[in-house]
């Protein structure tokens, strides 16, 4: 995927995140979304969520792209290895986020956190955007087990237009 695509996916993202909290009743938030266990509220906050780690996958990226070969390859094992408190740490995670946060949080933070990606992304190098690592295939269905810089910005819209589907706002599902 191209840089300038990465973008658009990134505004979309912010600009439909924006249209589902702010025209999602209080009684439709707290309806169960479908396919998890989350309230329709709670998986909001994990579709930021998603994007809030991108963060820390980049700086991971970076730094062990740069170590000698089989490093990231042992760390993604080890990580996989943890699967299972991984999903535990974050489905618990989301649980309170969105209360924490509350709507106009999320809506402050996904902006912050899209800004950043985006402009850290416009100056990523050719080359930079080449460099990957070995990934724990096992905490999400969109790692791979090689993922470039490129990867890892395109990763958290997968992530957020798989679980936007998951949503039972009527917003969501009427558009």
């Amino acid at each position: 995927m191209d840089r300038q695509a990465v973008l658009d996916e990134l505004e979309r993202a912010r600009a439909d995140f924006h249209d589902l909290v702010d025209s999602a009743t209080t009684a439709e938030l707290r309806l169960p979304s479908n396919g998890t266990r989350w309230t329709n509220d709670q998986l909001l906050f994990h579709m930021l969520f998603g994007y809030m780690l991108v963060r820390t996958l980049l700086l991971l990226v970076r730094l062990l792209s740069r170590a000698p070969r089989g490093v990231s390859r042992r760390f993604a094992a080890a990580l996989n290895a943890a699967t299972r408190p991984f999903h535990v740490i974050n489905y618990l995670g989301s649980l309170g986020g969105a209360r924490v946060l509350g709507h106009a949080g999320m809506e402050r933070v996904f902006d912050s956190v899209i800004a950043h990606l985006s402009a850290s992304l416009i100056k990523e190098s050719e080359e930079q955007l080449g460099r990957g690592m070995h990934f724990p295939i096992g905490w999400d269905p969109y790692f791979k087990d090689y993922m470039t810089l490129a990867d890892v910005y395109h990763y958290p819209t997968q992530h957020y237009d798989h679980h936007r589907r998951q949503l039972t706002l009527h917003r969501a599902t009427h558009s």
